[in-house]
């Protein structure tokens, strides 16, 4: 099935039209949802058996949620797997660092703490992601012509899914991020690494060794966090080659990079939703939406009409000319979306992504930084600029820029500032940006039309 994979998928991304797009998601569809209504419980009691009518009758089945995905494990997956013994392999593998191997040689387990702490579990078959070589062949965005990829893999940890990428023409080498720096800068130069796979925060760090790297590394793929605009322009500049990015969580391959290093959603692998605060369909491009899916390929966890806690915009096409959807950025969780009040009083949002870049293009000896919200219009931002001395205005004249940015769209704010070394943490989760812990009772109207 690997080659077969391949062609396929290539095929899907070049020649099909808007219409082969619908149709081929409206038979992919169909097939899920008969298996679902037959093979799980939870959903035999929601999914028409027969198939559905329309997209409207698809539009109109219930959303889910991760609360919903883990308090219903049991009736939603196709196998009859218990979450409890699933609970305990998971944290047992995570515990002893265990990552590799297969659930009753059969399942790869997905462990997800979450960027809000809410913990995931998710299935895949062996037989899913042993032909993942391919697929990630067809939809990294890498170029055939830089094989053999030799592949420097860095996550908070690892899974036998992406060891299942190892292939003749593909090794994969995992590090933890971690792994100290110098032992990173190591390990790409005595393997001859040609392709760094990390979270933009993890490739932020290795910026000051970035000249050290030019003319070995042909590409960097991000993924796991938002990349800014300004970070991928950094890093091509600094690095000297290719920045692109996935798209991928525990939920689905969501999007990939085309060779222009536009992400297009992956249509032939998950139907993707975008909607506005009320519910309501977002279609036209540069208008922020929140994600909902449907992975079409997981057959053991059927997610249908999954809300992700991403929030994208979309782009009018691509040079490249597939009729994919086009990206043009990922905006970030709606968890991390900072609240603040106008001259009316009004509570208004400010995106992640519109916060980092002002934060970014103040200063080039911005390394890293995180910003925390305890309450509606106060922020308290952390600055790291190591190596690099700043002078004592520094602060200050950030405050005074980030102020003057908020006052443009009529926002009031508080703002502290701090200079700080920042590092990951210890455990497996997420560096955050973006910390905002205002009362969810404050934020529920937050973005709706007056």
């Amino acid at each position: 099935m690997g080659l077969s994979d391949y062609l396929k998928l290539k095929w899907h991304t070049r020649a099909f039209s808007e219409r082969d797009i619908r149709d081929y998601q409206w038979r992919e569809l169909n097939a899920l949802i008969r298996y679902a209504a037959q093979k799980s419980p939870y959903y035999a009691s929601i999914l028409p058996k027969e198939g559905l009518s329309s997209w409207d009758a698809y539009r109109a089945l219930p959303i889910m949620d991760k609360t919903t995905l883990m308090t219903h494990f049991d009736g939603i997956n196709t196998e009859g797997l218990k979450r409890d013994d699933i609970e305990r392999y998971a944290v047992e593998k995570e515990r002893n660092k265990d990552y590799l191997g297969y659930y009753q040689d059969r399942f790869v387990v997905g462990l997800s703490s979450g960027t809000s702490g809410n913990k995931g579990l998710f299935l895949t078959d062996k037989a899913l992601t042993q032909r993942l070589p391919f697929v990630f062949l067809a939809r990294s965005g890498l170029r055939l012509r830089d094989l053999p990829f030799r592949i420097l893999f860095c996550l908070r940890v690892f899974s036998q899914g992406f060891a299942d990428i190892n292939a003749p023409g593909v090794s994969l080498h995992y590090v933890a991020t971690m792994t100290p720096i110098d032992e990173v800068k190591r390990e790409i130069q005595e393997r001859r690494i040609n392709v760094l796979m990390a979270p933009p925060s993890f490739v932020r760090l290795l910026l000051v060794h970035a000249s050290s790297f030019k003319g070995q590394l042909k590409t960097i793929v991000c993924y796991a966090e938002v990349l800014p605009k300004e970070d991928k322009v950094r890093f091509e500049s600094q690095f000297g080659c290719r920045v692109i990015e996935i798209y991928q969580a525990s939920e689905g391959q969501i999007a990939s990079a085309c060779a222009h290093g536009t992400l297009h959603i992956n249509e032939d692998l998950v139907v993707a939703e975008l909607v506005d605060d009320l519910g309501h369909p977002v279609t036209q491009p540069g208008i922020p939406g929140q994600l909902i899916i449907t992975n079409l390929v997981n057959r053991v966890q059927p997610l249908i009409r999954y809300r992700m806690n991403d929030w994208l915009v979309l782009k009018d096409g691509c040079p490249c000319g597939s009729h994919f959807r086009a990206i043009d950025h990922v905006i970030g969780r709606q968890d991390d979306v900072m609240v603040f009040t106008n001259h009316l009083g009004q509570l208004r949002p400010v995106f992640p992504d519109l916060m980092s870049r002002w934060i970014i293009t103040f200063d080039a000896r911005i390394r890293e930084f995180k910003v925390i919200q305890a309450a509606i219009g106060e922020l308290r931002v952390l600055i790291d600029t190591q190596p690099h001395a700043v002078e004592d205005r520094f602060l200050g004249q950030l405050k005074r820029d980030l102020l003057k940015h908020l006052a443009e769209y009529d926002l009031r704010a508080k703002i502290s500032l701090e200079l700080v070394t920042l590092t990951y943490p210890a455990d497996n989760r997420k560096f955050k940006r973006f910390e905002v812990n205002t009362a969810k009772k404050e934020t529920s109207d937050v973005g709706k039309r007056d």
